[in-house]
């Protein structure tokens, strides 16, 4: 399944978190976004609950990352 996660940051560098959201392994895309998210990450997991895992080990842990919302592909 694929989802895609809107990711909101505190005052920092973006492309540092870029170039760190896209060496996971689950991340097929990334991009910097103008507006109220920072950035959207395109990932691949085989179920809802390691995408969630993925979110919440991976994404928020990052020093920064103040909100994360995840879209999941419906198809």
């Amino acid at each position: 399944m694929k989802a895609f996660i809107l990711v909101n940051l505190l005052e920092c560098d973006e492309q540092k978190i870029l170039d760190e959201i896209l060496s996971y392994k689950n991340v097929l895309e990334a991009y910097i976004l103008f507006g109220e998210w920072d950035l959207i990450v395109k990932v691949e997991a085989s179920n809802p609950e390691e995408a969630g895992t993925f979110v919440m080990e991976k994404i928020r842990s990052i020093p920064n990352v103040k909100i994360t919302s995840t879209l999941i592909v419906a198809r």
